[in-house]
């Protein structure tokens, strides 16, 4: 299971062995809009209708690839923990760039 965490939304993706993706949800497909997609609550949603299909076909054991820095992240990682599904391993794979290009400039309110 690959958990996409950013500051805009929070996606989950379930793939079989091959790595082949056979569900995939979004805060925004649950039904969120605007900026609750971002939430921690949204996220918690989101693997709440992603683990009730998993259950369906049968998943049981799973491997959980974490990815972004969004405020979801935690809550996702928390909730899907009290699902009842045995968490194999956890993976975090948030790209971090060894300096690169100028970041854009930070944003004031």
């Amino acid at each position: 299971m690959s958990i996409y965490s950013s500051y805009n939304n929070t996606i989950l993706s379930l793939a079989d062995g091959q790595g082949n993706v056979v569900l995939t949800t979004s805060a925004g497909a649950v039904g969120f809009k605007g900026t609750k997609k971002s939430t921690p609550f949204a996220a918690s949603k989101v693997v709440e209708t992603l683990s009730d299909a998993a259950k369906t076909r049968g998943v049981e054991r799973i491997a959980v690839i974490l990815r972004g820095i969004g405020p979801g992240r935690e809550s996702a990682l928390r909730s899907l923990g009290t699902k009842g599904f045995e968490i194999q391993s956890i993976r975090d794979v948030t790209p971090v760039p060894h300096n690169g290009p100028r970041q854009r400039k930070v944003r004031r309110v």
